[in-house]
């Protein structure tokens, strides 16, 4: 019995592993989605607008796409299986890219914002790819096959501020118009690749299996791991964000805040090739205690000067402890909910995060314009701190629990 267990078991992580290889590579196709639109979306934000403040609305209504998709996609995940949900997923990143195009050449800002909302949308569906690496994984390859599909990022890091570079003038003077039609063109990329990954139809039975949600979001590991993600995300977009309108209000070029944003992106995802093996050696809540410290990191880099190279370096730290912060966030969901639980628990847990990071995203354009780049930065502060706080009374109560 125990043979055929564990027979059951490598086949399980072998399927797993494949599984990884697609949604890796997904995920850095998806990735150069969400880098054009961030890269482009408050310098367009800023031409199309009726005023500088408006500026940031575009990527806001990508981030409220993010909110608005999480739970649809764990429902069609859990009604259809995650394949369907990975396909509605890149179609949507299809017409973001259509749309966004048409928006820039009529040159019609209301528009622009339906193309990033529908951007956030195919966001929202990528966000589960993280956790579909985990279905059916040994309890040990869990946190590794998460880090895993977030390692495909590096590669959007590369890819999507590139191919903004690279295109942003073909379509003169429109500018950036046909990086959203090149994007439209990945996006259809991305729905080949997933449609070879194999996550079938969850069993009838387990539709109405588990435990109610109430139940589960109660206990205190759940509420440290969404709160973490709630910090770690919406800190990270909230200096992100604003970041690019805020080198081109000093006087720096495009240039300057493609590279910024490039090595910001590859900062995001490049400690993916390790975070799963810290989380396994050191535990989830240290590594995401680490993250957050480093966002803190970031923002005092911010506050220290405003040439190019500080705008790097924050982006770049920023990066690097949303990492840790958000890949040991998703870590730590995965030890609160059983197997059948999943869809509904994970997607609850996005709606918590990015339904943050949507209500901080609108204003952080009016934060930039109203009270400038430190304003930014200060704000980072005292959630970090909340974090830090909740993981120590988290994990003291456990230690109390454990012991006799």
């Amino acid at each position: 019995m125990i043979d055929m267990a564990a027979a059951a078991a490598s086949t399980d992580d072998v399927r797993v592993r494949a599984n990884v290889t697609r949604l890796a590579a997904a995920q850095a196709l998806t990735g150069a989605n969400s880098a054009v639109i961030f890269a482009t979306g408050s310098i367009v934000g800023a031409t199309l607008a009726p005023d500088v403040s408006l500026a940031t609305v575009p990527i806001s209504m990508y981030v409220a796409g993010l909110a608005a998709g999480t739970l649809p996609t764990g429902i069609l995940s859990r009604a259809y299986g995650r394949r369907v949900a990975f396909i509605a997923g890149t179609a949507c990143g299809t017409f973001t890219g259509l749309l966004g195009a048409l928006a820039i050449l009529r040159g019609s800002f209301v528009l622009f914002c339906c193309a990033t909302f529908l951007g956030g949308l195919y966001g929202a569906v990528s966000q589960s790819y993280r956790f579909a690496a985990a279905d059916g994984a040994s309890a040990a390859l869990r946190p590794k096959a998460v880090s895993w599909v977030m390692a495909g990022g590096v590669f959007a890091g590369v890819l999507g501020p590139q191919l903004v570079q690279w295109t942003m003038d073909v379509w003169s003077p429109y500018l950036f118009a046909f990086s959203f039609i090149v994007q439209a063109a990945v996006a259809l990329v991305a729905m080949a690749v997933l449609a070879g990954v194999d996550a079938p139809r969850p069993a009838t039975a387990d539709l109405h299996r588990g435990r109610p949600l109430f139940e589960i979001v109660r206990q205190p590991r759940f509420i440290a791991a969404a709160l973490c993600g709630v910090i770690a995300y919406p800190a990270m977009n909230l200096v992100m964000t604003s970041a690019p309108l805020a080198m081109k209000m000093c006087g720096l070029t495009l240039s300057d805040s493609n590279f910024g944003i490039q090595w910001h992106i590859v900062a995001m995802y490049g400690p993916s090739f390790f975070t799963g093996s810290l989380i396994a050696r050191f535990g989830a809540p240290r590594v995401v205690a680490t993250g957050l410290l480093l966002e803190a990191c970031a923002a005092i880099v911010g506050l220290s000067g405003l040439t190019a190279l500080h705008f790097w370096g924050t982006l770049i730290v920023l990066g690097i402890g949303w990492n840790f912060g958000f890949v040991g966030a998703s870590a730590l969901v995965l030890e609160t909910h059983r197997p059948e639980e999943r869809n509904k628990v994970q997607a609850f847990n996005d709606f918590l995060v990015f339904g943050m990071m949507a209500v901080g995203s609108f204003s952080s354009g009016k934060l930039l314009a109203n009270y400038g780049w430190a304003a930014v930065n200060w704000v980072v502060f005292p959630p970090v701190f909340l974090g830090i706080t909740v993981l120590l009374l988290v994990s003291l109560m456990r230690r109390r629990a454990a012991s006799p």
